[in-house]
């Protein structure tokens, strides 16, 4: 099926039936394997930004896996096409555990359950076989692919005390700097150089532009803020979490929903999490290179700002402090404001999956693990990302120039993804 093609129409129809008529949970070993790799990554409790080039090296590998075997599509990593009658189950889940049980060998023994589980569901044969030969070919690529890719190498922060300059913000200084600041200096999945998703720098701190997102922020995302509502309050909290969490479910739901087929969710998921990747790269080499203050930093020395429309506030406080209750722990992350990292990883994942089914027009409810019980609705993918925007400076943990900026670095990630990757390769 040329996805490309039929699921504009596809979309359309199931605005209308998806929450009438809801559909059986159903599962292949791409979605399974999901769960499990992100349960497995997320165990090592990695910053988001760091965990995101986990999922990518999974679902790139599984891709090329099934791919090989579906074929129709470009592969990610040059790959050799395998007999169509091998299983593609088979091969989806031997490349995800032979990728992150690399990745995370303290959870080997957990993701052996799993993957015997995987096997076992598999009639013994030939097309099994062949399945898992070619998973291990498609883990082996990608893991050698990826061997000097520049993740977890030397970095050195600079900080600053002068106006604009980032620096280490309160109270939680015990929770330490980035703790993969490396990230910025990883080579891309997807485009050839990450000087290719630079954005704008922030506000000039004597600009009417920077007051303006200044006075908004002081006001709505503070942690006795008058004007912020309750859902609001929810709304920045509940999106303090890990993207690959967040968006996987989303995924799930949705492979279930339109019934989408292992191969088709092998490439659902690659482009997902390949863009999310770039996003997190791209915003993480941009954020060190501007390393502009945040909100807190700059409300408690605005006197030194030079602009006359901002006012201190020494004792002003972000509503993601340790006071606010909720586990784990919020706070003022421990790296620079400009571009935010949400908005990267979220522009770039979301447009990815609305490229995937080619409309933005779909509804979906998303949950997160801060409040797993009451998950919120989206008539649109882009209705998510302005939520997202909106939430981190709700939050008070960025400048609204600052989330816009990543949301377009993301369009960028997403504009050359489809340009260049999972295209229709017609004959194969």
């Amino acid at each position: 099926m040329d996805l490309r093609r039929s699921r504009p129409a596809l979309a359309a129809a199931a605005v209308v039936l998806a929450f009438a008529c809801p559909a059986a949970a159903r599962g292949d070993a791409v979605t399974d394997w999901d769960s499990h790799a992100n349960a497995a990554i997320f165990s090592t409790g990695p910053a988001a930004h760091e965990a995101v080039l986990s999922t990518a090296m999974v679902h790139g590998a599984v891709y090329d896996a099934v791919n090989a075997i579906a074929r129709g599509y470009q592969d990610y990593l040059p790959t050799a096409p395998a007999p169509r009658w091998y299983s593609q189950d088979a091969a989806a889940a031997t490349a995800a555990f032979q990728v992150v049980s690399q990745l995370v060998p303290k959870q080997t023994m957990a993701l052996q359950e799993h993957y015997d589980t995987s096997l076992a569901a598999i009639a013994d044969g030939p097309a099994k076989a062949g399945g898992i030969a070619v998973g291990e070919a498609a883990a082996k690529a990608m893991l050698e692919k990826r061997a000097n890719d520049g993740r977890g190498g030397p970095f050195t922060f600079v900080q600053g005390t002068a106006p604009g300059e980032w620096r280490a913000s309160p109270p939680r200084f015990d929770l330490g700097l980035d703790p993969s600041p490396w990230v910025g200096n990883v080579t891309p999945f997807l485009v050839p150089d990450v000087r290719m998703l630079r954005v704008d720098g922030p506000d000039r701190l004597r600009s009417r532009a920077y007051a303006r997102d200044f006075n908004e922020v002081k006001s709505l995302g503070s942690l006795t803020s008058t004007t912020r509502t309750a859902d609001q309050t929810m709304a920045a909290i509940f999106w303090q979490a890990q993207p690959g969490a967040l968006y996987g479910g989303v995924m799930r739901s949705l492979s279930s929903r339109f019934g989408l087929t292992t191969a088709e969710n092998a490439r659902l998921f690659a482009m997902a999490s390949l863009a999310a990747a770039d996003g997190a790269i791209g915003c993480w080499k941009a954020k060190y290179h501007w390393l502009f203050w945040r909100p807190i930093d700059a409300i408690h020395e605005a006197a030194t700002d030079g602009n006359r429309r901002t006012r201190a506030d020494r004792d002003w406080k972000a509503l993601f402090d340790p006071a606010t209750a909720t586990v784990p722990p919020l706070a003022t992350p421990g790296f620079p404001d400009h571009p935010a990292g949400h908005g990267c990883v979220s522009s770039a994942t979301l447009r990815a999956i609305r490229d995937f089914f080619g409309t933005d027009r779909i509804e979906f409810d998303i949950t997160s693990s801060r409040f797993p019980e009451q998950p919120r609705h989206f008539e649109r993918f882009s209705d998510a990302l302005e939520e997202v925007i909106d939430a981190r400076v709700w939050g008070g943990i960025h400048f609204r120039n600052a989330v816009e900026a990543g949301a377009k670095l993301g369009r960028k990630v997403a504009r050359w993804e489809r340009k260049h990757y999972f295209r229709r390769v017609w004959g194969r």
